[in-house]
């Protein structure tokens, strides 16, 4: 069983953080979070650098690229100021993304951005895992009714995920978003 690591809500890292298991994140790290596993960034909590792990959770701030194997979830209240690669993701209304979605596979390795060959994770293993039972962090980011549907066998035909951003009614028109 993998460990889980937490960086506490006062405290501040300068540098990278890597390892092996899952990690929750509530206070402030500058430099680079990479793990294995699952990254929890919590509402309070800020990044500033690239994060990377299996199923990624972001209710905070993130400035830097993100790179989820399994998936990225947004909630809410996320702040990402850079590239999101991962071959799911989930966008909760009100997360705010400045950058753009790869979502080609799982993107790039950590020496991916710094110029080396990208890596391409085998489509079974990605479609193996169901972003929202990734880690209970996740499943808390996300209304169960806008949770992924389980993944098909590879060898059928899967149907695409429910939309993340509600449909309108038929014959209802759209409202444009007053600046405030």
């Amino acid at each position: 069983m993998a460990e889980s690591s937490v960086i506490g809500s006062t405290t501040v890292i300068r540098g990278n953080v890597r390892g092996e298991g899952d990690i929750e994140i509530l206070g402030r790290v500058e430099g680079d979070v990479i793990f294995t596993g699952d990254v929890t960034i919590s509402e309070d909590a800020q990044v500033r650098g690239r994060v990377s792990g299996a199923a990624i959770s972001i209710a905070g701030e993130v400035v830097g690229d993100v790179t989820g194997t399994a998936a990225v979830i947004l909630a809410a209240t996320a702040h990402v100021q850079g590239d999101l690669i991962t071959p799911r993701v989930g966008i909760a209304e009100g997360a705010r993304v400045h950058g753009s979605l790869n979502t080609e596979g799982s993107g790039r390795t950590e020496e991916g951005s710094r110029g080396a060959r990208s890596r391409e994770v085998p489509r079974r293993a990605a479609a193996a895992v169901k972003p929202a039972a990734a880690s209970a962090s996740a499943r808390s980011a996300v209304p169960a009714s806008r949770s992924a549907s389980p993944a098909t066998p590879v060898t059928g035909k899967r149907k695409p995920p429910p939309p993340v951003v509600p449909a309108l009614r038929k014959g209802a028109r759209a409202r444009k978003k007053s600046r405030g």
